[in-house]
């Protein structure tokens, strides 16, 4: 069994939470004080660069999502927690299928050239399919969906806590602060945009009658941070179709970037690597209007196994849209990161 430190009430890492999210507002805000306002958040399609090579995380399952902290030049990134380990406090070694409905994650750090600088697990908290990453002058806060659905393993809240490499973090820890902006809702997933210091969750609704509706909520994030649930713009989700996988989604700017997708197929398959994949992004105006059509992205096609696996947005040396691909063997899926438009 790996040695991990737990969280608990007697650590001082609660009673600094609040300062380092202060601190956020002054570190982090200073810094992206400097950078250019990003205008109404268009990136053209010509920059294809490799951000990050295929790299293993902490763990050999799939990364779901991923997220950079552009003052300190690292990336977070996020996958279920693996079957077989038994964390501290379990009284058996959980299986891949028990991690899942758990909603057990795990958390890596890597550097700018990736090599790993850390990690964490998340007990309880959900499926990873979006990451958010707040700096502060003491590290990395993290925004993650949490209070995991006990019958699906998706979050039904939003929280935000400081990264801690090699801590086991609980859903139900007492300093954590769980943030149900839409009650009711499902499958809730934050999004950052911290050039504008706004919030986004991405959530679904099931109405008494009729199909279930994903939607997007954005707020200021001062506001939210103090429980004032007011959104800027909500907008549903178009430009997917109903049998596109999610895998992921951003705001920047005035438009909401969301990723699908699936992997290659074999060549008889209905997506086949010398199709080019059927990896897409769509961009929603917050304040509506016709969504054009989806743009494909064929970055990368080189990868024997190519899933489409989170979307950010890396502001520093000028704003790109960044898709994340879990590659690699089934035994130990890596990730790999390309630029698919730069602003």
């Amino acid at each position: 069994m790996e040695r991990q430190r737990k969280y608990s009430r007697r650590t001082a890492l609660w009673a600094g939470v609040s300062a380092a999210a202060a601190a956020g507002g002054l570190a982090g805000g200073r810094w992206y004080a400097e950078q250019q306002a990003h205008g109404d958040g268009t990136f053209e399609a010509a920059d294809r660069s490799q951000i990050l090579a295929p790299t293993a995380l902490h763990q050999t399952t799939v990364p779901q999502s991923f997220a950079f902290d552009d003052s300190r030049g690292d990336i977070y990134a996020v996958q279920l927690a693996q079957g077989g380990l038994r964390l501290p406090g379990e009284p058996y070694r959980l299986s891949s299928a028990e991690r899942e409905k758990r909603g057990d994650l795990c958390v890596t750090r890597l550097s700018a050239g990736g090599r790993p600088s850390g990690h964490m697990f998340l007990r309880g908290f959900g499926h990873g399919v979006s990451l958010g990453v707040e700096p502060s002058a003491s590290g990395a806060l993290l925004w993650t969906e949490s209070q995991a659905d006990p019958a699906t393993g998706y979050g039904r809240a939003v929280t935000r806590f400081p990264f801690r490499d090699g801590a086991v973090l609980d859903s139900d820890h007492p300093g954590l602060r769980h943030h149900r902006p839409v009650p009711g809702s499902l499958a809730n997933q934050p999004s950052v945009d911290m050039a504008a210091r706004r919030v986004m969750v991405s959530y679904w609704t099931v109405p008494a009658y009729g199909r279930r509706q994903q939607w997007y909520a954005v707020y200021a994030m001062a506001d939210f941070l103090a429980g004032r649930y007011e959104p800027l713009h909500t907008v549903p989700q178009r430009g997917r179709g109903a049998a596109e996988t999610f895998q992921g989604c951003v705001l920047y700017g005035d438009r909401v970037y969301q990723l699908a997708g699936n992997p290659y197929t074999r060549a008889s398959g209905a997506n086949p690597a010398v199709s080019g994949g059927n990896t897409r992004v769509t961009a929603i105006g917050l304040s509506g209007g016709p969504v054009p059509a989806p743009r494909r992205i064929t970055v990368a096609g080189d990868l024997a196994y190519r899933e489409p696996e989170g979307l950010a947005v890396r502001l520093a040396g000028g704003p790109r849209l960044c898709v994340g691909f879990a590659t690699g063997s089934s035994r130990a899926r890596m990730l790999a990161i390309h630029s698919c438009g730069r602003a």
